[in-house]
């Protein structure tokens, strides 16, 4: 099949999830003999480094960047809270872009043409027009709960306020555009679930995050028995909101253990206080092996939605997990047997000393965590569904 994998970000170098997530749907494509072509749209926070990029990369996937401003215009905010427009969505439309995506579809025949994300969908009008591909929503979660839940946790009146107007603002594109694509694959049954709850008659499949085994050993380094680790990229708001509430209300009940954190862009201000138990290592060359050489995963997300890539590395690499019910959302994983769940501050103390108590129990949840990322995350199938998927929309 001849795909055009539309990106919100380049796929490479793959620096956060949701990246990691694009790249294993070009890298599976490729790897069963369909054709990829991708066009992505490039920002200040995620440039289109080209130079990093192999000869090899590059002549397969044919990857064109085009800058794109999507940095918030309070003018336009303003303007679109008066038009009831998705201001979240509106920011990653540009005419260059539209440009340049018309160009590839007036020299080539695409089957399918791939949107990664919610955000490209402002560019369905030219496809239309322009092409006779299937269009494909990959929706890595449902947008909006990730503002509802924003506003919520919102301490500030006037803020809550204003991010509950952008939730709404969101849902309601959300729930248009879920009818104007010809199929959604959805990164979990729970988001599939809430768009078929929502009146989505449009052809859904399954298609999780998949991981690469072969790029995962199978034997379980050894790492030191008192260490907490946390990686992820800091300039996710996510992110940061849980492993601050981590710091403030959880760390200071847990003696002699040290908390290790990875990931780009950490705040100066987060480690103003000096604790020499917590360790910054800032953004590491290797996650896997900053994940070996800890013991605990922690996943303190409180406001998110869609699926966790970490997660499902980390138990491809036999990690003990402890996540928050939100962290964990779309894993079809079994508490107290692959992941330890802990939603307080109360039950996340208790879980980081049970674990730290008992290296058995370390292990056996490090292997089994393991064994459910082998059966059902493995990216091969899941691509191969994917396109089955495709096929079946003609």
């Amino acid at each position: 099949m001849r795909v055009l994998q539309i990106c919100n970000k380049p796929p490479i170098p793959a620096v956060d999830g949701g990246c990691i997530a694009m790249n294993n749907v070009t890298k599976g494509l490729l790897d069963q003999g369909h054709e990829v072509q991708i066009l992505t749209i490039c920002t200040k926070k995620h440039p289109f480094r080209e130079d990093e990029l192999s000869d090899l990369y590059k002549e397969k996937t044919l990857i064109q960047g085009v800058f794109v401003d999507t940095k918030v215009n309070f003018v336009d905010a303003f303007s679109n809270l008066v038009t009831s427009d998705s201001y979240n969505v509106s920011r990653f439309f540009s005419p260059d872009f539209d440009l340049r995506l018309i160009s590839i579809l007036r020299k080539k025949k695409f089957d399918v043409v791939h949107l990664e994300s919610l955000f490209m969908t402002p560019y369905i009008h030219s496809i239309r027009r322009f092409s006779k591909a299937k269009v494909i929503l990959r929706s890595h979660n449902l947008e909006y709960m990730i503002w509802e839940r924003q506003a919520e946790g919102a301490k500030n009146p006037a803020k809550k306020i204003y991010i509950s107007m952008l939730a709404r603002q969101l849902k309601k594109y959300e729930l248009k555009i879920m009818n104007e694509v010809d199929g959604i694959a959805a990164i979990s049954r729970q988001d599939a679930d809430k768009y078929l709850g929502f009146g989505c008659t449009t052809p859904m499949q399954i298609s999780p995050f998949g991981i690469d085994m072969e790029e995962h050993d199978s034997i379980a380094k050894k790492a030191p028995q008192n260490t907490v680790f946390h990686i992820g990229a800091m300039d996710w708001k996510p992110n940061l909101e849980g492993l601050g509430w981590f710091k403030s209300e959880v760390w200071p009940s847990i003696k002699n253990v040290e908390l290790h954190l990875a990931g780009r862009n950490m705040p100066s201000w987060f480690m103003e206080e000096n604790d020499t138990s917590i360790i910054n290592h800032g953004e590491v060359e290797s996650a896997k092996d900053f994940m070996d050489d800890h013991a605990i995963m922690i996943v303190p997300i409180l406001s998110a939605g869609g699926m966790r890539v970490k997660i499902i590395e980390g138990m491809a690499r036999r990690k003990a997990i402890i996540s928050t019910t939100i962290g964990a959302e779309g894993i079809s994983c079994t508490h107290g047997k692959d992941i330890i769940i802990a939603d307080t501050k109360e039950e996340m103390i208790e879980a980081i000393n049970k674990l730290i108590g008992d290296p058995e129990l370390v292990k056996e949840i490090g292997n089994n965590a393991r064994k459910l990322v082998e059966d059902r995350y493995d990216n091969m199938q899941i691509i191969k569904d994917l396109v089955e998927f495709y096929k079946g929309l003609d």
